[in-house]
């Protein structure tokens, strides 16, 4: 199966701070990969220079054949590729319908009666359809979260990005966004997920990436990330975060 996501060489750096340092990674459609690391390590930069939320310095990132260098071909990676962040992003003013159903009118050209149905369908999907006439503020944190994967679905996107979509959560409010993001694994969406919880990376990813120093050292199954990790950098990190 082809990729849909290529990055090849990738390099950014922060003044004199090298985040990443010739980063490589294939993703195929279909595929879910984990990316786990220390923090500072260049996980959610690396997922940040795919849409260009963060502009790479040098190196190749194909979306869909699409180059993520070219202006004309950068705008729709962006409509292809959704993204959930740490912080939720909805707007405040607007009703949780109207936070999925904007981006679907503005940027895809759809009716408003098609997208609040889209949108309606999402947040079904994602167990809020009795919420839909709140406001953000109205909303627990795991829910405003669950709202912002409905958003980011509601574009019909090529590629999920999730950049750390638990850290801002209590935890009691974790489980909920991540048995979300479990369901649209099975249902074969396409995701690349930066993420500290390390028992649902080994239960959803296809493939585990643990990045150091701007690189990935070591990528494969979560059965021999978790249980035969081959590095000793990986090793240190899994004793480290699994023994807390």
């Amino acid at each position: 199966m082809a990729a849909i996501l290529e990055i090849r060489d990738v390099h950014k750096s922060f003044g004199r701070f090298k985040a990443l340092d010739g980063v490589d990674l294939n993703v195929e459609e279909g595929e879910v990969v984990v990316v786990v690391g220390r923090s500072g390590s260049g996980k959610s930069t690396l997922i940040r220079c795919i849409n260009q939320l963060e502009a790479h310095d040098s190196g190749l990132i194909l979306v869909d054949g699409l180059d993520a260098s070219r202006p004309r071909d950068l705008r729709r990676i962006r409509i292809e590729t959704g993204m959930v962040f740490q912080s939720f992003n909805l707007f405040p003013h607007m009703s949780v319908l109207r936070n999925v159903a904007l981006a679907p009118v503005r940027v895809r050209g759809l009716s408003w009666a098609e997208a609040n149905g889209r949108a309606r369908k999402l947040l079904e999907r994602v167990g809020l359809a009795e919420q839909i006439d709140k406001y953000p503020g109205q909303l627990s944190g795991g829910q405003q979260q669950r709202v912002g994967i409905a958003r980011a679905l509601a574009m019909e996107p090529k590629v999920l990005l999730f950049d750390e979509p638990t850290s801002a959560l209590d935890p009691e409010m974790v489980g909920e966004v991540l048995e979300v993001i479990q369901q649209l694994a099975r249902t074969g969406v396409t995701m690349v997920v930066v993420t500290h919880e390390m028992g649902f990376a080994r239960r959803v990813a296809h493939r585990v990436a643990f990045i150091d120093a701007g690189r990935i050292v070591e990528i494969g199954p979560p059965n021999a990330i978790f249980d035969a990790p081959r590095d000793q950098r990986l090793q240190t990190f899994l004793k480290a975060i699994l023994s807390n």
